[in-house]
């Protein structure tokens, strides 16, 4: 292990220039304009697994973007870790409120980040994170010292919804066959607070479009005698929460996982500074579901909110219509018990039951999935406890998040086996966001914990 500490740090600088390459390729899943940046991106990532020393390796076509497969079999009597990532970014926009361009990678310091941060669209999620394993598998592989079979699977759906992994999966349950998948895209709690992440919301993705007349009208002529459609949606909207901030629609509360006075408590020894937390989103208060802690809900309450709505005139100037359409986008982060496809059927059936007779209602379901807990007492767990004890100095706390990685439960139930979210990004790097970032600090922890995990679980699973 003293080899493979000692190879990370001398070749840092080329760890970096080399992520900075992968974050200068707009691999934008979401916009098909982007698909030949999205390919290139796949085949770039291939090239990085045969150099670090990876065989097998394969850019694999699906009915959308690709998957990158690669593996290092040892020996049939080592266990067998499958390490997850993706290389699709979310959309940059807005641009104009981009201090660098999105994908012109530039390193500064920051106040949490005084060693300097890389600011790109997919720094922090995923490409950065999932980087982080390629190299650290170069570590261990040119020096002999790789102690678990290694698979690799690096997909380019991930951020709008992984569509066509599930059946990825089951096609090829062989090739992935392991006995545990080991998925950085998460976040710790501080660089001097580490953290594994034991929970992740599910997701109910929507959208709704609300039609009035069969054409824009002239809202003079027509304002008062026609429903506007934005209006009607604005407050159908509205009527989705209550006024302690719950959701409204009949049935979503019905399996929600209820955790003990206990539990709560336990979850809120975290560290947390309320006053930190709204000084560096420039908010006067939080906001949420009346008697929860703000780490309560953020993690084990639902949530719903408009992601984006759209509708009538936005350009410069006036222009004084009675719009033909209003649309909305709304996501639903669900809690354990809760199933994605039965809050997708609630959804569309009260949205459409609260509609009022002078409009026409469309409800789209874009992407779904579910809610995951990891347990805290298997080999996996514990091996990648101590990784991070070893390399922060500091025993990291099990906790929760609010976001959703769907793969987690989908893995579980096509592949019959555990993740271990050991993720290094911090929830200020502004990922999904103008300004993501993330910390070299970060970047280089990680390529130096996940070769402890490697050490540990094998040592483990004798």
């Amino acid at each position: 292990m003293e080899k493979v500490q000692s190879y990370i740090n001398d070749h840092k600088a080329r760890f970096l220039e080399e992520l900075l390459e992968l974050l200068r390729l707009p691999s934008i899943s979401a916009d098909p304009a982007h698909q030949a940046s999205v390919t290139a991106t796949a085949h770039r990532v291939a090239d990085f697994l045969r150099e670090a020393g990876a065989d097998a390796v394969e850019v694999i076509a699906t009915p959308g973007h690709p998957i990158v497969y690669g593996e290092k079999l040892i020996s049939p009597e080592l266990p067998t870790v499958l390490v997850y990532g993706h290389y699709d970014v979310q959309p940059p926009d807005p641009l104009d409120l981009w201090e660098s361009g999105p994908f012109d990678p530039v390193i500064k310091p920051t106040p949490l980040h005084p060693d300097g941060a890389i600011f790109a669209r997919g720094s922090s999620d995923d490409k950065g994170q999932m980087f982080m394993h390629i190299k650290a598998f170069e570590a261990m592989q040119a020096n002999g010292a790789l102690p678990c079979n290694i698979k690799f699977m690096i997909e380019g759906e991930e951020e709008v919804g992984s569509d066509h992994l599930g059946d990825f999966c089951a096609a090829e349950r062989d090739k992935l066959a392991c006995d545990v998948i080991l998925i950085s895209d998460t976040s710790i709690i501080a660089n001097d607070v580490p953290s594994l992440t034991v929970g992740l919301r599910g997701l109910s993705y929507m959208e709704v479009t609300v039609t009035g007349p069969n054409r824009d009208l002239h809202s003079g002529v027509y304002g008062g005698a026609v429903a506007n459609p934005i209006n009607i949606l604005c407050k159908m909207i509205a009527s989705l929460q209550d006024e302690h901030n719950r959701i409204t629609i009949p049935g979503f509360y019905e399996d929600v996982a209820v955790l003990s006075d206990a539990e709560r408590e336990a979850m809120n020894q975290a560290p947390f500074d309320a006053a930190e937390y709204r000084n560096a989103l420039d908010i006067a208060a939080v906001h949420g579901e009346t008697g929860y802690t703000t780490l309560e809900r953020v993690s084990i309450r639902p949530t719903l909110d408009v992601n984006g709505i759209w509708g009538g005139y936005t350009g410069e100037g006036a222009k004084t219509v009675l719009p033909s359409k209003a649309s909305a986008k709304i996501s639903m982060r669900l809690v354990p018990n809760q199933q994605s496809d039965k809050i997708t059927a609630l959804f569309t059936e009260h949205i459409k039951a609260i509609a009022p007779a002078s409009v026409k209602v469309e409800v789209r379901a874009h992407h779904g999935g579910e809610p995951a807990v990891t347990p805290t007492d298997t080999p996996e767990y514990l091996a990648a406890h101590k990784a991070m004890e070893k390399t922060f100095g500091k025993a990291p706390i099990p906790k929760r998040e609010g976001g959703s990685i769907p793969i987690v439960a989908l893995f579980e139930e096509v592949l019959g086996v555990k993740s271990v979210l050991m993720g290094f990004g911090l929830d200020s790097d502004a990922i999904h966001s103008p300004n993501e970032h993330y910390g070299l600090f970060n970047f280089y922890k990680g390529i130096a914990t996940i070769p402890y995990f490697f050490e540990y679980y094998a040592a483990l699973k004798r």
